[in-house]
């Protein structure tokens, strides 16, 4: 074999071998598109779409710190542990977790809406005279379902939460107006589009006051809103113990400012001292107070409560915040409260009256 026959079988050769290799050469496949999140602005800030879906998802909620000290607002007379005859006062502490979700999605039928609240809590309570800080478990507060003006499952009773919370002050029940805030609801929720709006719920209840028959209790209410401020007015049927009780509210906007606003509750109590909705001493109760923004960052917060019972309850606060989502809040509360003489002549509760004071740290998110 000479030189030239063996270049051109090496030729031949080679050119055989990178056919083949071209014939399996690997096809690198195309990557998948990213399916990036998508924001949803139809329901407010903070709402995204649920990839693959027309849900629109919203998380959030708040992490809260708060220290209680004085008469009201602490824990007094607690035992010494290093000295059991002796008794102290101390804080009261109480930190909190609290996660929400809310959806929405655009149906036939109307929007369809979800909520839910869950709180994680840590506090100091009074165990057998000693203070005793620990978790306190975990607690569903809102877990309900909307479709339109229509909505099932667990919320607070639009006795308390159609006409409006008692103000923006921490300890807003120095004199109770509510009653048991947590039940189930089967609610219709109507808004007319022009101010007017109104509410009728069937609620179970809670602890001892839950329905005990399938009579449930009744809460139904009117409001009309508009740019001065609003008015409303709402009645309740306690099932359990066949008791009523009523409240009208009345809500200004006195400057840019200044917000104003003033309650008055009543409730029979024929069958026992409270009924399931009432919660303050005799018959009526009125309540009042007002918000006033400094600026952007400061408000001043206040209410005054006093029911026939003779128990006062004044609470003042400032709120700053420091940053956009975390406020810190300084407050004073004092509460001055009557004996209250209860069936068959028995008294309830001796006199009492004390000041207390609360800083809440709180980072809502």
């Amino acid at each position: 074999m000479n030189i030239k026959s063996l270049l051109l079988g090496s030729a031949a050769a080679l050119i055989a071998v990178s056919g083949a290799r071209a014939a399996d050469a690997v096809v690198v496949a195309e990557p998948e598109p990213a399916e990036y999140v998508k924001i949803c602005d139809v329901y407010g800030a903070g709402y995204f779409y649920i990839p693959g879906t027309e849900t629109c998802l919203r998380i959030g909620g708040y992490v809260r710190y708060d220290i209680g000290a004085g008469d009201v607002n602490g824990l007094t007379d607690v035992n010494d542990r290093s000295d059991p005859g002796s008794l102290n006062d101390t804080y009261y502490k109480h930190s909190r977790f609290a996660l929400k979700t809310w959806t929405g999605q655009e149906t036939e039928l109307g929007t369809l809406k979800t909520y839910t609240e869950t709180r994680f809590n840590w506090e100091t309570q009074r165990e057998g005279n000693y203070a005793v800080a620990a978790g306190r478990g975990v607690s569903l507060n809102f877990a309900w379902v909307q479709l339109g003006g229509f909505r099932v499952g667990k919320d607070e009773s639009a006795w308390v939460t159609f006409s409006g919370y008692a103000g923006n002050v921490i300890d807003d029940s120095l004199v109770g107006y509510g009653g048991d805030f947590d039940t189930g609801v089967v609610q219709y929720y109507f808004d007319a589009g022009n101010g007017f709006s109104a509410v009728i719920s069937l609620e179970d209840g809670a602890g001892v006051n839950t329905v005990d028959s399938y009579v449930p209790h009744v809460v139904g209410g009117v409001k009309y809103t508009q740019g001065w401020g609003a008015i409303s007015a709402t009645g309740v049927y306690d099932s359990v113990w066949e008791e009523w009780g009523a409240k009208v509210r009345l809500d200004v906007n006195a400057t840019n400012e200044l917000s104003l606003w003033v309650m008055a509750n009543y409730g029979t109590d024929d069958n026992v001292d409270h009924n399931s909705f009432k919660n303050w001493e005799g018959n009526w109760a009125i309540f009042g107070g007002g918000t006033y923004k400094f600026n952007e960052k400061t408000s001043f917060n206040a209410q005054v409560s006093y029911d026939e019972g003779k128990s006062l309850g004044v609470a003042a606060n400032i709120a700053y915040d420091i940053v956009p989502g975390f406020t810190i809040i300084g407050e004073v509360d004092y509460v001055n409260r009557k004996a209250f003489t209860g069936d068959h002549g028995v008294v309830r509760a001796a006199d009492s009256d004390g000041f207390g004071g609360i800083l809440r740290f709180q980072r809502s998110f």
